[in-house]
């Protein structure tokens, strides 16, 4: 039911927006508005992939957990989105996830529905066991393989 609301009261909350702010603006400061946070949206999106790639691969190479980095990351996509989608609420709601107490507020909400939705076990963090696998393995040459479509020959 909640989804329903959202699905018809959001457009229209945008519509009173552009129709009060709009007046309140004019058309081209208006048009102006949303175009530069577009824009803004957008740059923000292409410079979250390769920032969170390097932060996830600095995080695992020193043993730490790369989900909060990557938990930053994609709430700063989610907020590079709202800025690309036209409308006043949007835009708010966009520039309001870049705020870092906003982010952490989120990602604390986040994590603890998470736990709850989890199973209750949790991966190790840290660097890696010392535990060892036996097993045995024959190296196959690539002539005599079978042929898959996972490889290339």
């Amino acid at each position: 039911m909640w989804f329903l609301m959202l699905f018809f009261g959001w457009p229209l909350v945008e519509i009173g927006l552009f129709v009060t702010l709009g007046g309140w603006l004019g058309l081209w400061l208006s048009l102006a508005v949303v175009i530069g946070t577009a824009f803004l949206g957008i740059a923000l999106i292409r410079m979250q992939g390769l920032r969170v790639n390097l932060s996830v691969r600095d995080a695992i190479r020193q043993g730490r957990n790369p989900g909060p980095v990557m938990a930053k990351g994609a709430i700063r996509v989610l907020a590079g989105v709202m800025l690309i989608l036209p409308g006043f609420l949007t835009d708010f709601l966009g520039l309001l996830l870049l705020l870092p107490p906003v982010q952490f507020a989120l990602f604390t909400i986040l994590a603890r529905a998470a736990a709850r939705r989890g199973s209750g076990r949790r991966a190790p963090v840290g660097p890696a066991s010392e535990e060892v696998i036996e097993g045995e393995w024959t190296q196959i040459p690539a002539d005599k393989g079978a042929k898959s479509g996972w490889t290339r020959h």
